[in-house]
């Protein structure tokens, strides 16, 4: 038995690595003597392990970890996608997915509602934000994981599923039969006309309708006679190359380098151009930008600054600047792999290097004007826009002007990281239910918030605090004498009544989440911009401060 086991196990492990043979057979003729030796060094190991391991192994585990420790060594976004990940991802590049409409996550062991979408079966039906979805068809989804909940929800256009929900305010469960439909998720969440008559456009994602919303809003801005425009690409993570090509020639002119893609392969080397007649060719255009761009977003926004077309206004972008294909697998699964690196028209590359294994080392550096040593800590090479000013390479794209996001406080982080606006919001318009969509927050809601977290038993640390807690158990294993216990105690007390003024200290920040998760509870998503974004985000109130004042914007663009 024990034989014939180790012999099955063999078999398979072998077929594994005739698998990863296949995988990387592209790369078996420049590498043909190392590739094969190396592929019968891992057949051995995988045989031994097979055969003497302690306990069982499922070859397909083994085979599958073989191949993502070969990933991992190349960079950081060459990855083996499951027949899951391969299907989240198609959706999010296709913008659509067939099911209800719903965002949900698990909050205290519920299927919870965070918002449905607009003008999907959800909303049509009724459904709101901080819904607690307790049955699917009957069953229910206590302890439910979130993977398993979207799989049950989900199904071909025209099938029905049947929930039964909880909602606050309402003493009985109501049961829904929805009809399943092709949701589409929207590139441009939002557009619309800010204070001063600036235009603004939110876009969210690079699929394949990317391009064909965003025409479709900067057309009906455009007739709003606007002043100039602001393009969104804040946590932008990126998408389709073809569509930041897209996107970008709906502000430059045609004909214009865009991106430039260079790899080991001649089939990778390939420039894109900006194509069409632009819709928005001249007018002042402002692209904000923070630590969540990427990839499609960076390709935007370097464009647009090589060009000299618009101000980057926001926090230096992620760095992610190398082109990935995704090559499908046997049963749905997929590889993802680097093929070449982007250029942006200035020549520089938007990668960040310190994620490159040996590329900082065989770039020059620059030198620091006071001390004449290399600037290793930056390692970026200088470039230059098309009207001469200096920007770098190999870091992201940097921003014009630099706005950043505020940093939370503890108490700030905590509030919202525990969901504390959104079930705030969803227990306050239970009760208040036509709040207009120009309520500010007062006094006495503020108030009603602070009874709110009591209620949940809110809790959080502050830095000082885990790092005295930490000092207490040092304290603790030494039996220290009352003489250290005592003073710590006294610093207890005066950090728990310094705590007390965290609240007022945050007061401005708290009012507008609290602002925010109402506006959207009662009228959905695109309600929160006009009533919080415009007027909280200081990104946004610097591009509409700068789109104001056509000196300041012309001396940003003109400065070499």
């Amino acid at each position: 038995m024990l034989g014939e086991y180790v012999k099955i196990r063999k078999s398979a492990l072998f077929a594994g690595v005739a698998i990863i043979a296949l995988l990387i057979g592209g790369l078996v003729y420049a590498l043909a003597d190392n590739l094969y030796t190396s592929l019968e060094e891992f057949a051995q190991v995988a045989s031994v392990v097979g055969s003497h391991y302690m306990e069982d192994v499922d070859s397909e585990d083994l085979i599958r970890a073989g191949i993502k420790g070969m990933l991992e060594t190349l960079d950081p976004y060459s990855e083996y996608l499951d027949p899951k990940r391969h299907q989240a991802l198609l959706e999010h590049t296709h913008g659509q997915f067939e099911g209800l409409g719903i965002e949900i996550t698990i909050k205290d062991g519920w299927l919870t509602v965070i918002s449905p979408l607009e003008d999907t079966p959800a909303e049509r039906m009724g459904i709101q934000a901080g819904d607690r979805i307790i049955e699917i068809e009957g069953i229910s989804t206590e302890g439910i994981p979130a993977e398993e909940a979207v799989a049950k929800l989900r199904g071909k256009k025209g099938t029905m599923v049947n929930i039964t929900i909880e909602r606050e305010g309402i003493r009985e469960p109501m049961g829904y039969t929805i009809e399943r439909d092709v949701i589409s998720l929207r590139a441009v969440p939002y557009f619309g006309v800010a204070p001063g008559g600036i235009g603004y456009v939110r876009l969210n994602r690079f699929s394949d309708i990317s391009s064909d919303e965003l025409k479709e809003a900067v057309s009906d801005l455009l007739q709003e006679d606007i002043k100039g425009l602001i393009l969104d690409l804040r946590g932008n993570p990126g998408g389709l190359l073809t569509q930041a090509v897209a996107v970008a020639s709906v502000f430059l002119e045609p004909d214009r380098l865009v991106v430039e893609t260079k790899g080991k392969a001649k089939s990778q080397n390939k420039q894109f151009h900006s194509f069409g007649k632009p819709l928005y060719p001249d007018l002042p255009l402002a692209v904000l930008v923070d630590g969540g761009s990427a990839s499609g977003s960076e390709i935007v926004a370097g464009a647009i600054q090589d060009w000299d077309r618009g101000v980057i206004i926001g926090d230096t972008t992620f760095g992610k600047g190398l082109v990935q294909n995704v090559i499908q697998l046997k049963d749905g699964a997929g590889l993802k792999l680097s093929t070449a690196k982007y250029l942006i028209p200035s020549g520089r590359s938007i990668q960040r290097l310190e994620e490159l294994s040996g590329t900082i080392s065989s770039l020059e550096t620059d030198i620091d004007e006071e001390t004449g040593a290399p600037d290793s800590s930056r390692a970026k090479h200088r470039f230059f826009t098309k009207g001469g000013r200096v920007v770098y390479g190999g870091g992201g794209i940097t921003p014009d002007l630099i706005v950043p996001h505020e940093r939370l406080s503890p108490l700030e982080y905590n509030l919202l990281a525990k969901l504390s606006f959104f079930d705030f919001a969803v227990h306050y318009t239970a009760t208040h239910p036509d709040m207009p969509k120009g309520l500010e927050v007062d006094d006495a809601m503020l108030s009603e918030f602070k009874q709110f977290l009591e209620s949940k038993d809110f809790t959080y640390q502050t830095s000082s605090e885990v790092e005295l807690e930490e000092l207490k158990e040092a304290v603790k294993e030494e039996e220290a004498t009352e003489k250290i216990t005592g003073p710590i105690q006294d610093l207890e007390e005066l950090l728990r009544a310094e705590k007390e003024k965290n609240f007022e200290r945050s007061r401005e920040y708290i009012s507008s989440e609290i602002k925010e998760n109402i506006l959207v509870k009662l009228y959905g998503q695109s309600a929160k911009y006009e009533g919080v974004w415009f007027e909280h985000h200081p990104q946004i109130r610097r591009a509409i401060q700068l789109l104001s004042n056509p000196g300041e914007y012309k001396r940003l663009l003109t400065s070499g």
